[in-house]
């Protein structure tokens, strides 16, 4: 809203067709199509709900259809990756976050009474669209979690804010940032030579693909990361070949062989 009052000098209150139309042919010409959406839905919104009248012109403005497939990491560039990482909380996260094929947000929200190391599930809360669900829990990413926290021993948090002393960590009452999460994971890829465009996002992303070469079936997938709809899924299918099987024993041979390294850099 604050570009577009700028760009008209005035309150965007009752804006002309052509008005609209000169202000987003500009736009069109200097920003992403991902920037134009939020200017167009921030006037919309405006519109419908501070004004209390619709904004008829958005049909005009239509972003181009664009199907892109996301970088995938193979399993052998995930291991080298995750243990690239010079801290310690930092490995193990990105090692929960691709054996859960969990969100960021999901990873760092994560607490102790999440975890369920008898019927070896954890339990996701309040994901994206509000909704729960469970991801089996695998061995290695269960003693590692134990370990971890031991070091710690927040009462709630699996990965508390590090920052200050070591009570201070303890009584924290948030997670680790997620800007240094992010730069551990830049920093590792470029420290490992891989050339990919790799976020941490890309562990989910790696998590379903490579269960779908260990033939997990895609409906599995799809519960596995709280998608809605099943086309969001599909998409993986594109990147390798699929064959049904069971999802925990999968996960379990995904993990198979891989030794987190432990000490501190």
């Amino acid at each position: 809203m604050r570009r577009i009052a700028g760009y008209f000098d005035r309150c965007p209150d009752n804006l002309s067709t052509e008005e609209l139309k000169s202000y987003y042919s500009a736009m069109v010409e200097s920003y992403s199509w991902s920037s134009i959406k939020v200017d167009l839905w921030g006037l919309v919104f405006f519109y419908q709900y501070v004004l209390g009248r619709p904004l008829e012109w958005i049909k005009i403005v239509k972003p181009p259809q664009v199907q892109s497939l996301p970088d995938i990491p193979t399993r052998q560039e995930v291991q080298r990756l995750i243990n690239s990482v010079r801290r310690l909380r930092y490995r193990v996260f990105f090692l929960t976050v691709y054996s859960l094929g969990l969100r960021l947000g999901e990873g760092l929200d994560l607490e102790v009474g999440d975890m369920d190391g008898q019927l070896r599930r954890v339990h996701i809360r309040q994901a994206k669209g509000g909704k729960d669900r469970y991801v089996p829990l695998p061995e290695l990413t269960l003693q590692n979690l134990r370990r971890f926290w031991a070091t710690h021993r927040h009462r709630r948090l699996l990965f508390p804010n590090p920052s200050g002393s070591a009570a201070t960590v303890r009584a924290a009452s948030r997670p680790m940032d997620r800007s240094g999460v992010q730069a551990a994971l830049k920093a590792a890829r470029i420290e490992c030579g891989i050339h990919k465009r790799l976020t941490v996002h890309s562990l989910r992303h790696a998590y379903a693909t490579h269960l779908l070469e260990l033939g997990v079936d895609l409906r599995a997938i799809q519960v596995l990361l709280g998608h809605s709809r099943p086309e969001t899924t599909a998409r993986y299918a594109h990147l390798t070949e699929v064959n049904r099987d069971q999802a925990k024993e999968r996960i379990e041979e995904l993990l198979g062989g891989f030794q987190l390294r432990w000490e501190e850099s």
